[in-house]
Protein backbone atom coordinates (compact mmCIF):
# COMPACT_ATOMS: atom_id res chain seq x y z
CA UNK A 1 0.00 0.00 0.00
CA UNK A 2 1.31 3.45 -0.94
CA UNK A 3 0.48 6.00 1.71
CA UNK A 4 0.54 9.74 1.00
CA UNK A 5 -0.54 12.74 3.06
CA UNK A 6 -2.11 16.05 2.13
CA UNK A 7 -0.19 18.71 4.07
CA UNK A 8 -1.73 20.93 6.71
CA UNK A 9 -1.02 24.18 4.88
CA UNK A 10 -3.65 23.24 2.30
CA UNK A 11 -6.37 23.66 4.90
CA UNK A 12 -5.92 27.42 5.05
CA UNK A 13 -5.74 27.77 1.29
CA UNK A 14 -9.42 28.48 0.80
CA UNK A 15 -12.20 29.83 2.97
CA UNK A 16 -15.06 27.62 4.02
CA UNK A 17 -17.48 28.96 1.44
CA UNK A 18 -15.50 27.33 -1.37
CA UNK A 19 -15.69 23.79 -0.03
CA UNK A 20 -17.60 21.19 -1.99
CA UNK A 21 -19.65 18.23 -0.92
CA UNK A 22 -17.69 15.03 -0.50
CA UNK A 23 -18.58 12.42 -3.06
CA UNK A 24 -18.84 9.80 -0.33
CA UNK A 25 -21.90 11.62 1.01
CA UNK A 26 -23.69 12.01 -2.33
CA UNK A 27 -25.91 8.99 -1.72
CA UNK A 28 -27.41 10.76 1.29
CA UNK A 29 -28.31 13.76 -0.85
CA UNK A 30 -31.00 11.76 -2.65
CA UNK A 31 -32.47 10.64 0.68
CA UNK A 32 -32.52 14.27 1.82
CA UNK A 33 -34.15 15.21 -1.50
CA UNK A 34 -36.98 12.72 -0.87
CA UNK A 35 -37.51 14.16 2.60
CA UNK A 36 -37.54 17.70 1.20
CA UNK A 37 -40.14 16.66 -1.38
CA UNK A 38 -42.38 15.17 1.32
CA UNK A 39 -42.08 18.27 3.52
CA UNK A 40 -42.83 20.56 0.56
CA UNK A 41 -45.95 18.57 -0.30
CA UNK A 42 -47.16 18.78 3.30
CA UNK A 43 -46.53 22.54 3.26
CA UNK A 44 -48.52 22.85 0.02
CA UNK A 45 -51.40 20.95 1.63
CA UNK A 46 -51.33 23.20 4.71
CA UNK A 47 -51.46 26.30 2.53
CA UNK A 48 -54.31 24.95 0.43
CA UNK A 49 -56.41 23.92 3.43
CA UNK A 50 -55.70 27.09 5.39
CA UNK A 51 -56.45 29.42 2.50
CA UNK A 52 -59.53 27.43 1.52
CA UNK A 53 -60.96 27.50 5.04
CA UNK A 54 -60.26 31.18 5.65
CA UNK A 55 -61.39 32.17 2.16
CA UNK A 56 -64.60 30.17 2.52
CA UNK A 57 -65.32 31.85 5.85
CA UNK A 58 -64.76 35.26 4.24
CA UNK A 59 -67.08 34.51 1.31
CA UNK A 60 -69.73 33.17 3.70
CA UNK A 61 -69.63 36.39 5.72
CA UNK A 62 -69.87 38.48 2.55
CA UNK A 63 -73.15 36.71 1.71
CA UNK A 64 -74.50 36.89 5.26
CA UNK A 65 -73.74 40.57 5.73
CA UNK A 66 -73.07 43.60 3.56
CA UNK A 67 -70.16 42.80 1.23
CA UNK A 68 -69.01 46.46 0.98
CA UNK A 69 -68.50 46.37 4.76
CA UNK A 70 -67.27 42.82 5.32
CA UNK A 71 -64.70 42.50 2.52
CA UNK A 72 -62.81 45.76 3.20
CA UNK A 73 -62.85 45.09 6.96
CA UNK A 74 -61.40 41.59 6.52
CA UNK A 75 -58.83 42.86 4.03
CA UNK A 76 -57.67 45.57 6.43
CA UNK A 77 -57.63 43.35 9.53
CA UNK A 78 -55.87 40.36 8.00
CA UNK A 79 -53.49 42.61 6.08
CA UNK A 80 -52.44 44.41 9.26
CA UNK A 81 -52.07 41.13 11.12
CA UNK A 82 -50.00 39.48 8.38
CA UNK A 83 -47.79 42.55 8.05
CA UNK A 84 -47.20 42.70 11.81
CA UNK A 85 -46.26 39.02 11.94
CA UNK A 86 -43.81 39.50 9.10
CA UNK A 87 -42.24 42.59 10.67
CA UNK A 88 -42.03 41.05 14.10
CA UNK A 89 -40.75 37.56 13.34
CA UNK A 90 -39.25 37.28 9.81
CA UNK A 91 -39.15 40.31 7.48
CA UNK A 92 -37.34 38.18 4.89
CA UNK A 93 -40.56 36.15 4.49
CA UNK A 94 -42.33 39.08 2.83
CA UNK A 95 -43.09 39.14 -0.88
CA UNK A 96 -43.45 36.20 -3.22
CA UNK A 97 -40.21 34.56 -2.14
CA UNK A 98 -38.72 33.80 -5.55
CA UNK A 99 -36.24 36.74 -5.41
CA UNK A 100 -35.03 35.61 -1.97
CA UNK A 101 -34.49 32.05 -3.17
CA UNK A 102 -32.72 33.25 -6.31
CA UNK A 103 -30.39 35.45 -4.24
CA UNK A 104 -29.65 32.61 -1.83
CA UNK A 105 -28.74 30.33 -4.72
CA UNK A 106 -26.45 33.07 -6.04
CA UNK A 107 -24.59 32.82 -2.70
CA UNK A 108 -25.97 36.00 -1.14
CA UNK A 109 -26.46 35.82 2.65
CA UNK A 110 -30.26 35.46 2.57
CA UNK A 111 -31.72 33.94 5.73
CA UNK A 112 -33.71 30.76 5.11
CA UNK A 113 -34.90 28.65 8.02
CA UNK A 114 -37.83 26.84 9.61
CA UNK A 115 -38.89 30.13 11.20
CA UNK A 116 -39.02 31.80 7.79
CA UNK A 117 -41.09 28.90 6.42
CA UNK A 118 -43.61 29.08 9.27
CA UNK A 119 -43.98 32.86 9.07
CA UNK A 120 -44.33 32.64 5.30
CA UNK A 121 -47.06 30.01 5.59
CA UNK A 122 -49.04 31.96 8.20
CA UNK A 123 -48.72 35.22 6.30
CA UNK A 124 -49.74 33.64 3.00
CA UNK A 125 -52.82 32.02 4.53
CA UNK A 126 -53.89 35.35 6.03
CA UNK A 127 -53.26 37.35 2.86
CA UNK A 128 -54.91 34.98 0.40
CA UNK A 129 -57.70 34.22 2.83
CA UNK A 130 -58.31 37.96 3.01
CA UNK A 131 -58.95 38.03 -0.74
CA UNK A 132 -55.84 39.71 -2.15
CA UNK A 133 -55.28 38.64 -5.75
CA UNK A 134 -52.05 36.75 -5.18
CA UNK A 135 -51.12 33.08 -5.46
CA UNK A 136 -49.81 30.40 -3.13
CA UNK A 137 -47.37 28.63 -5.48
CA UNK A 138 -44.45 31.07 -5.20
CA UNK A 139 -44.72 31.00 -1.39
CA UNK A 140 -44.62 27.21 -1.62
CA UNK A 141 -41.33 27.53 -3.52
CA UNK A 142 -39.99 29.83 -0.79
CA UNK A 143 -41.20 27.50 1.96
CA UNK A 144 -39.69 24.46 0.24
CA UNK A 145 -36.34 26.24 -0.05
CA UNK A 146 -36.48 27.41 3.58
CA UNK A 147 -37.29 23.91 4.83
CA UNK A 148 -34.41 22.51 2.78
CA UNK A 149 -32.04 25.12 4.22
CA UNK A 150 -33.15 24.25 7.75
CA UNK A 151 -32.65 20.55 7.09
CA UNK A 152 -29.16 21.19 5.75
CA UNK A 153 -28.32 23.18 8.89
CA UNK A 154 -29.38 20.27 11.11
CA UNK A 155 -27.21 17.81 9.19
CA UNK A 156 -23.43 18.17 8.76
CA UNK A 157 -23.03 19.86 5.39
CA UNK A 158 -21.04 22.31 3.28
CA UNK A 159 -22.24 25.57 1.72
CA UNK A 160 -22.33 23.97 -1.72
CA UNK A 161 -24.44 21.07 -0.51
CA UNK A 162 -26.73 23.51 1.28
CA UNK A 163 -27.15 25.31 -2.03
CA UNK A 164 -28.02 22.04 -3.73
CA UNK A 165 -30.67 21.33 -1.12
CA UNK A 166 -32.17 24.82 -1.45
CA UNK A 167 -32.47 24.27 -5.21
CA UNK A 168 -34.13 20.91 -4.54
CA UNK A 169 -36.53 22.55 -2.09
CA UNK A 170 -37.49 25.21 -4.62
CA UNK A 171 -38.15 22.58 -7.30
CA UNK A 172 -40.19 20.49 -4.88
CA UNK A 173 -42.19 23.53 -3.82
CA UNK A 174 -43.25 24.37 -7.37
CA UNK A 175 -43.90 20.72 -8.19
CA UNK A 176 -46.06 20.30 -5.09
CA UNK A 177 -47.94 23.54 -5.72
CA UNK A 178 -48.89 22.76 -9.33
CA UNK A 179 -48.44 18.96 -9.36
CA UNK A 180 -45.94 19.52 -12.18
CA UNK A 181 -42.67 17.70 -11.40
CA UNK A 182 -40.95 18.43 -14.71
CA UNK A 183 -41.80 22.13 -14.50
CA UNK A 184 -40.39 22.23 -10.98
CA UNK A 185 -36.97 21.12 -12.20
CA UNK A 186 -37.09 23.31 -15.31
CA UNK A 187 -37.91 26.41 -13.26
CA UNK A 188 -34.77 25.88 -11.18
CA UNK A 189 -32.69 25.45 -14.33
CA UNK A 190 -34.30 28.26 -16.33
CA UNK A 191 -34.70 30.95 -13.68
CA UNK A 192 -33.10 30.22 -10.33
CA UNK A 193 -29.79 28.45 -10.81
CA UNK A 194 -27.85 28.11 -14.05
CA UNK A 195 -24.59 26.58 -12.80
CA UNK A 196 -26.04 23.16 -12.07
CA UNK A 197 -23.84 20.23 -11.20
CA UNK A 198 -24.92 16.65 -11.83
CA UNK A 199 -25.70 16.10 -8.15
CA UNK A 200 -27.71 19.33 -7.93
CA UNK A 201 -29.81 18.29 -10.90
CA UNK A 202 -30.31 14.80 -9.50
CA UNK A 203 -31.46 16.07 -6.11
CA UNK A 204 -33.76 18.63 -7.75
CA UNK A 205 -35.35 15.91 -9.89
CA UNK A 206 -35.83 13.53 -6.96
CA UNK A 207 -37.24 16.25 -4.70
CA UNK A 208 -39.52 17.57 -7.44
CA UNK A 209 -41.00 14.19 -8.32
CA UNK A 210 -41.37 13.23 -4.66
CA UNK A 211 -43.13 16.51 -3.95
CA UNK A 212 -45.48 16.06 -6.90
CA UNK A 213 -46.34 12.45 -6.04
CA UNK A 214 -47.00 13.16 -2.37
CA UNK A 215 -48.92 16.31 -3.31
CA UNK A 216 -51.17 14.29 -5.60
CA UNK A 217 -51.72 11.68 -2.90
CA UNK A 218 -52.65 14.45 -0.46
CA UNK A 219 -54.71 16.28 -3.11
CA UNK A 220 -52.91 19.53 -2.34
CA UNK A 221 -52.26 20.72 -5.90
CA UNK A 222 -55.80 20.96 -7.30
CA UNK A 223 -56.14 23.91 -9.68
CA UNK A 224 -59.91 23.61 -9.87
CA UNK A 225 -59.89 23.16 -13.65
CA UNK A 226 -63.16 21.64 -14.80
CA UNK A 227 -62.87 18.14 -16.24
CA UNK A 228 -64.66 19.25 -19.39
CA UNK A 229 -61.89 21.72 -20.10
CA UNK A 230 -59.29 18.96 -19.96
CA UNK A 231 -61.20 16.74 -22.37
CA UNK A 232 -59.37 16.39 -25.68
CA UNK A 233 -62.47 17.49 -27.53
CA UNK A 234 -62.26 20.97 -26.01
CA UNK A 235 -58.80 21.75 -27.47
CA UNK A 236 -57.96 22.02 -31.13
CA UNK A 237 -55.45 23.63 -33.45
CA UNK A 238 -55.47 24.27 -37.19
CA UNK A 239 -53.14 26.09 -39.57
CA UNK A 240 -55.49 29.05 -40.22
CA UNK A 241 -55.38 29.80 -36.49
CA UNK A 242 -51.62 30.44 -36.41
CA UNK A 243 -51.99 34.22 -36.96
CA UNK A 244 -54.35 34.41 -33.98
CA UNK A 245 -51.87 32.60 -31.74
CA UNK A 246 -49.13 34.90 -32.97
CA UNK A 247 -51.38 37.82 -32.12
CA UNK A 248 -52.13 36.33 -28.70
CA UNK A 249 -48.41 35.99 -27.99
CA UNK A 250 -47.72 39.56 -29.08
CA UNK A 251 -50.52 41.02 -26.96
CA UNK A 252 -49.51 38.90 -23.98
CA UNK A 253 -45.90 40.03 -24.40
CA UNK A 254 -46.83 43.71 -24.45
CA UNK A 255 -49.26 43.50 -21.54
CA UNK A 256 -46.89 41.28 -19.53
CA UNK A 257 -44.06 43.77 -19.98
CA UNK A 258 -46.37 46.63 -18.96
CA UNK A 259 -47.45 44.60 -15.95
CA UNK A 260 -43.81 44.22 -14.90
CA UNK A 261 -43.10 47.92 -15.39
CA UNK A 262 -46.16 48.82 -13.36
CA UNK A 263 -44.98 46.42 -10.67
CA UNK A 264 -41.53 48.03 -10.56
CA UNK A 265 -43.03 51.51 -10.31
CA UNK A 266 -45.45 50.51 -7.56
CA UNK A 267 -42.70 48.63 -5.71
CA UNK A 268 -40.42 51.68 -5.88
CA UNK A 269 -43.18 53.98 -4.60
CA UNK A 270 -43.90 51.62 -1.71
CA UNK A 271 -40.25 51.58 -0.68
CA UNK A 272 -40.17 55.38 -0.67
CA UNK A 273 -43.27 55.67 1.51
CA UNK A 274 -43.02 56.08 5.26
CA UNK A 275 -45.69 53.47 5.94
CA UNK A 276 -44.76 50.28 7.74
CA UNK A 277 -45.15 46.92 6.04
CA UNK A 278 -48.24 46.19 8.13
CA UNK A 279 -50.00 49.38 7.10
CA UNK A 280 -49.01 49.03 3.44
CA UNK A 281 -50.54 45.56 3.29
CA UNK A 282 -53.53 46.52 5.43
CA UNK A 283 -54.46 49.54 3.30
CA UNK A 284 -54.21 47.55 0.07
CA UNK A 285 -56.34 44.85 1.70
CA UNK A 286 -58.91 47.55 2.48
CA UNK A 287 -58.81 48.91 -1.08
CA UNK A 288 -58.99 45.45 -2.65
CA UNK A 289 -61.96 44.54 -0.47
CA UNK A 290 -63.79 47.71 -1.49
CA UNK A 291 -63.21 47.13 -5.21
CA UNK A 292 -64.03 43.42 -5.15
CA UNK A 293 -67.24 44.02 -3.19
CA UNK A 294 -68.68 45.92 -6.16
CA UNK A 295 -67.60 43.35 -8.75
CA UNK A 296 -69.55 40.17 -9.65
CA UNK A 297 -69.58 37.57 -6.83
CA UNK A 298 -67.16 35.16 -8.52
CA UNK A 299 -64.39 37.75 -8.06
CA UNK A 300 -64.44 37.08 -4.32
CA UNK A 301 -62.75 33.68 -4.72
CA UNK A 302 -59.13 34.20 -5.77
CA UNK A 303 -57.83 30.75 -4.82
CA UNK A 304 -57.14 29.66 -8.40
CA UNK A 305 -58.31 29.69 -12.00
CA UNK A 306 -61.85 28.60 -11.32
CA UNK A 307 -63.58 31.92 -11.90
CA UNK A 308 -62.38 32.24 -15.49
CA UNK A 309 -62.34 28.64 -16.59
CA UNK A 310 -65.82 27.87 -15.24
CA UNK A 311 -67.32 31.17 -16.32
CA UNK A 312 -65.84 31.09 -19.80
CA UNK A 313 -69.33 31.66 -21.19
CA UNK A 314 -69.40 35.21 -19.85
CA UNK A 315 -69.54 38.14 -22.21
CA UNK A 316 -66.29 39.53 -23.51
CA UNK A 317 -66.96 42.67 -21.48
CA UNK A 318 -67.02 40.65 -18.25
CA UNK A 319 -63.86 38.80 -19.19
CA UNK A 320 -62.11 42.07 -20.04
CA UNK A 321 -63.21 43.47 -16.68
CA UNK A 322 -61.79 40.39 -15.00
CA UNK A 323 -58.44 40.90 -16.70
CA UNK A 324 -58.23 44.60 -15.87
CA UNK A 325 -59.27 44.07 -12.24
CA UNK A 326 -56.69 41.32 -11.70
CA UNK A 327 -54.04 43.32 -13.53
CA UNK A 328 -54.17 46.34 -11.23
CA UNK A 329 -55.15 44.60 -7.98
CA UNK A 330 -52.25 42.16 -8.34
CA UNK A 331 -49.77 44.98 -8.92
CA UNK A 332 -51.03 46.84 -5.86
CA UNK A 333 -51.02 43.75 -3.65
CA UNK A 334 -47.66 42.29 -4.67
CA UNK A 335 -45.76 45.58 -4.53
CA UNK A 336 -46.60 46.07 -0.84
CA UNK A 337 -44.46 43.08 0.12
CA UNK A 338 -47.47 40.93 0.99
CA UNK A 339 -46.60 37.21 1.14
CA UNK A 340 -48.09 35.92 -2.06
CA UNK A 341 -46.96 35.01 -5.55
CA UNK A 342 -47.57 35.91 -9.17
CA UNK A 343 -47.79 32.46 -10.73
CA UNK A 344 -51.53 31.89 -10.28
CA UNK A 345 -52.51 35.54 -11.02
CA UNK A 346 -50.45 35.44 -14.22
CA UNK A 347 -52.18 32.23 -15.30
CA UNK A 348 -55.57 33.71 -14.43
CA UNK A 349 -54.92 36.88 -16.43
CA UNK A 350 -53.54 34.79 -19.27
CA UNK A 351 -56.66 32.66 -19.41
CA UNK A 352 -58.84 35.77 -19.54
CA UNK A 353 -56.69 37.26 -22.29
CA UNK A 354 -56.81 33.98 -24.20
CA UNK A 355 -60.60 33.89 -24.02
CA UNK A 356 -60.76 37.40 -25.44
CA UNK A 357 -58.52 36.50 -28.38
CA UNK A 358 -60.44 33.24 -28.83
CA UNK A 359 -63.72 35.15 -29.03
CA UNK A 360 -62.15 37.45 -31.60
CA UNK A 361 -60.92 34.45 -33.63
CA UNK A 362 -64.40 32.92 -33.52
CA UNK A 363 -65.92 36.19 -34.72
CA UNK A 364 -63.41 36.63 -37.55
CA UNK A 365 -62.93 33.06 -38.78
CA UNK A 366 -65.84 31.18 -37.29
CA UNK A 367 -63.48 28.79 -35.46
CA UNK A 368 -64.70 28.36 -31.89
CA UNK A 369 -61.99 27.05 -29.55
CA UNK A 370 -61.92 29.50 -26.66
CA UNK A 371 -60.61 26.91 -24.22
CA UNK A 372 -57.52 26.29 -26.37
CA UNK A 373 -56.86 30.02 -26.55
CA UNK A 374 -57.38 30.32 -22.81
CA UNK A 375 -54.77 27.65 -22.11
CA UNK A 376 -52.34 29.13 -24.62
CA UNK A 377 -52.95 32.54 -23.07
CA UNK A 378 -52.07 31.16 -19.65
CA UNK A 379 -48.65 30.12 -20.88
CA UNK A 380 -48.08 33.26 -22.94
CA UNK A 381 -48.85 35.73 -20.17
CA UNK A 382 -46.92 33.65 -17.63
CA UNK A 383 -43.95 33.77 -20.00
CA UNK A 384 -44.23 37.53 -20.45
CA UNK A 385 -44.30 38.14 -16.70
CA UNK A 386 -41.81 35.57 -15.37
CA UNK A 387 -39.69 35.17 -18.56
CA UNK A 388 -39.46 31.38 -18.38
CA UNK A 389 -41.04 30.16 -21.65
CA UNK A 390 -40.03 26.51 -21.32
CA UNK A 391 -41.37 26.31 -17.76
CA UNK A 392 -44.60 28.00 -18.85
CA UNK A 393 -45.16 25.51 -21.66
CA UNK A 394 -44.48 22.53 -19.42
CA UNK A 395 -46.66 23.82 -16.55
CA UNK A 396 -49.72 24.16 -18.77
CA UNK A 397 -49.01 20.87 -20.52
CA UNK A 398 -48.56 18.99 -17.23
CA UNK A 399 -51.77 20.53 -15.88
CA UNK A 400 -53.80 19.54 -18.93
CA UNK A 401 -51.92 16.41 -20.11
CA UNK A 402 -53.17 17.35 -23.59
CA UNK A 403 -50.72 17.13 -26.51
CA UNK A 404 -53.08 19.21 -28.66
CA UNK A 405 -52.18 22.28 -26.62
CA UNK A 406 -48.40 22.00 -27.05
CA UNK A 407 -48.05 23.64 -30.47
CA UNK A 408 -50.35 26.61 -29.69
CA UNK A 409 -48.46 27.00 -26.41
CA UNK A 410 -45.07 26.98 -28.13
CA UNK A 411 -46.13 29.57 -30.70
CA UNK A 412 -47.75 31.90 -28.18
CA UNK A 413 -45.03 31.59 -25.53
CA UNK A 414 -42.18 32.12 -28.00
CA UNK A 415 -43.76 35.28 -29.39
CA UNK A 416 -44.69 36.52 -25.91
CA UNK A 417 -41.10 36.10 -24.72
CA UNK A 418 -39.59 37.91 -27.72
CA UNK A 419 -42.06 40.80 -27.51
CA UNK A 420 -41.80 41.15 -23.73
CA UNK A 421 -37.99 41.21 -23.88
CA UNK A 422 -38.20 43.87 -26.60
CA UNK A 423 -40.43 46.09 -24.48
CA UNK A 424 -38.76 45.52 -21.10
CA UNK A 425 -35.62 43.40 -20.83
CA UNK A 426 -34.73 41.15 -17.94
CA UNK A 427 -36.41 39.03 -15.32
CA UNK A 428 -38.76 40.84 -12.98
CA UNK A 429 -37.19 39.00 -10.06
CA UNK A 430 -33.78 40.41 -10.98
CA UNK A 431 -35.28 43.90 -11.11
CA UNK A 432 -36.88 43.42 -7.69
CA UNK A 433 -33.54 42.34 -6.28
CA UNK A 434 -31.85 45.41 -7.76
CA UNK A 435 -34.41 47.66 -6.10
CA UNK A 436 -33.55 45.88 -2.86
CA UNK A 437 -29.84 46.53 -3.43
CA UNK A 438 -28.87 43.05 -4.65
CA UNK A 439 -27.29 42.99 -8.10
CA UNK A 440 -27.05 39.56 -9.66
CA UNK A 441 -24.76 39.05 -12.59
CA UNK A 442 -26.36 38.42 -15.94
CA UNK A 443 -24.97 34.90 -15.83
CA UNK A 444 -23.75 33.31 -12.66
CA UNK A 445 -20.05 32.51 -12.77
CA UNK A 446 -19.55 28.79 -12.07
CA UNK A 447 -17.36 27.75 -9.20
CA UNK A 448 -13.68 27.49 -10.11
CA UNK A 449 -13.25 24.39 -12.21
CA UNK A 450 -9.85 23.60 -10.76
CA UNK A 451 -11.49 22.66 -7.45
CA UNK A 452 -13.15 19.77 -9.23
CA UNK A 453 -10.40 19.03 -11.75
CA UNK A 454 -7.43 19.07 -9.38
CA UNK A 455 -7.05 15.76 -7.55
CA UNK A 456 -5.41 14.68 -4.31
CA UNK A 457 -2.71 12.83 -6.27
CA UNK A 458 -1.46 16.12 -7.71
CA UNK A 459 -1.12 18.00 -4.41
CA UNK A 460 -0.29 15.34 -1.83
CA UNK A 461 3.08 15.01 -0.17
CA UNK A 462 4.69 11.88 -1.56
CA UNK A 463 7.42 11.32 1.04
CA UNK A 464 5.64 10.25 4.22
CA UNK A 465 7.12 9.09 7.53
CA UNK A 466 5.03 6.38 9.17
CA UNK A 467 5.09 4.82 12.63
CA UNK A 468 4.52 1.16 13.43
CA UNK A 469 1.57 0.50 15.73
CA UNK A 470 3.64 -1.61 18.16
CA UNK A 471 6.01 1.25 19.07
CA UNK A 472 6.07 2.46 22.67
CA UNK A 473 5.36 6.01 23.72
CA UNK A 474 9.06 6.59 24.39
CA UNK A 475 9.98 5.35 20.90
CA UNK A 476 7.29 7.53 19.35
CA UNK A 477 8.61 10.62 21.15
CA UNK A 478 12.11 9.89 19.90
CA UNK A 479 10.88 9.44 16.32
CA UNK A 480 8.97 12.71 16.40
CA UNK A 481 11.98 14.53 17.84
CA UNK A 482 14.03 13.40 14.83
CA UNK A 483 11.39 14.54 12.31
CA UNK A 484 10.18 17.90 11.07
CA UNK A 485 6.64 16.53 10.59
CA UNK A 486 3.86 17.15 13.10
CA UNK A 487 1.60 14.24 12.21
CA UNK A 488 2.23 10.60 11.37
CA UNK A 489 0.17 7.79 9.85
CA UNK A 490 0.26 4.66 12.00
CA UNK A 491 0.59 1.40 10.08
CA UNK A 492 0.41 -2.28 10.94
CA UNK A 493 1.78 -4.77 8.41
CA UNK A 494 1.70 -2.05 5.78
CA UNK A 495 -1.96 -1.20 6.43
CA UNK A 496 -3.12 2.16 7.76
CA UNK A 497 -4.72 1.70 11.20
CA UNK A 498 -4.52 5.17 12.73
CA UNK A 499 -2.91 8.58 12.90
CA UNK A 500 -1.06 10.44 15.65
CA UNK A 501 -0.03 14.10 15.93
CA UNK A 502 2.16 16.16 18.24
CA UNK A 503 -0.95 17.67 19.81
CA UNK A 504 -2.09 14.14 20.76
CA UNK A 505 1.22 13.50 22.55
CA UNK A 506 1.20 16.85 24.34
CA UNK A 507 -1.77 15.71 26.42
CA UNK A 508 -0.20 12.47 27.63
CA UNK A 509 1.72 13.63 30.71
CA UNK A 510 1.78 10.87 33.33
CA UNK A 511 1.50 8.05 30.78
CA UNK A 512 3.97 5.18 31.07
CA UNK A 513 6.86 5.35 28.55
CA UNK A 514 6.05 1.79 27.50
CA UNK A 515 2.45 2.63 26.58
CA UNK A 516 1.67 1.19 23.14
CA UNK A 517 1.05 3.56 20.26
CA UNK A 518 -2.20 1.66 19.62
CA UNK A 519 -3.63 3.19 22.81
CA UNK A 520 -2.57 6.71 21.87
CA UNK A 521 -3.36 6.99 18.18
CA UNK A 522 -6.64 8.02 16.59
CA UNK A 523 -7.92 4.77 15.05
CA UNK A 524 -9.64 4.43 11.67
CA UNK A 525 -8.75 7.90 10.37
CA UNK A 526 -10.68 9.55 7.57
CA UNK A 527 -8.92 9.03 4.24
CA UNK A 528 -9.30 10.07 0.62
CA UNK A 529 -8.40 8.38 -2.64
CA UNK A 530 -5.76 9.67 -5.08
CA UNK A 531 -8.51 10.60 -7.54
CA UNK A 532 -10.56 12.52 -4.94
CA UNK A 533 -11.13 16.10 -6.08
CA UNK A 534 -9.73 19.07 -4.23
CA UNK A 535 -13.29 20.13 -3.54
CA UNK A 536 -13.90 16.86 -1.68
CA UNK A 537 -10.62 17.11 0.21
CA UNK A 538 -11.26 20.64 1.42
CA UNK A 539 -14.74 19.75 2.55
CA UNK A 540 -13.45 16.88 4.70
CA UNK A 541 -10.66 18.98 6.19
CA UNK A 542 -13.12 21.63 7.28
CA UNK A 543 -16.00 19.35 8.20
CA UNK A 544 -13.93 17.32 10.66
CA UNK A 545 -11.49 20.10 11.60
CA UNK A 546 -8.47 18.14 10.39
CA UNK A 547 -4.98 19.38 9.66
CA UNK A 548 -4.02 16.50 7.36
CA UNK A 549 -5.61 13.64 5.42
CA UNK A 550 -4.02 10.31 4.49
CA UNK A 551 -4.31 9.34 0.83
CA UNK A 552 -4.73 5.59 0.40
Amino acid sequence: MELKVIPARLRSWLKFRHFGRSSVDSRYALIEACLIGILSAIAALMLKKGIGWLGGWRIHLSHQFSAPLVLPAIGLTFGLLAGWILQRFAPVASGGGIPQVKAALARYPIHLSLKVALVKAIGTILILGAGLTLGRRAPTVHIGAALAAQLSSWLPTSPEHRRQMIAAGAAAGLAAGFNTPIAGVLFVVEELMRDLSDLTLETAIVASFTGAVVSRLLNSADLNIPASLLDERTTSFSTPEIPFYLFLGAVAGILGALFNRGMMLSFWLNRRSNLSLAWRIGLIGLLSGMIISFLPPFFRDNSGLREFLIYGGLSWQSIALAFVAHFFLTILAYSTGAPGGLFAPALVMGSALGYLVGNMAAWVSGISAESTYALAGMGAFFTAVVRVPVTAIVIVFEITADFNIVLPLMVSCAVAYIVAESVSRGSMYDHLLKISGIHLKQQEVPRSDFLNKLTAAKIMQSQVETLESDLTLDEVMQAIARSHHRGFPVVEKGKLVGIVTQSDLANLSGRSPITSLKKIMTPQPITVKPDSTLSDVLYLLNRYQLSRLPVT
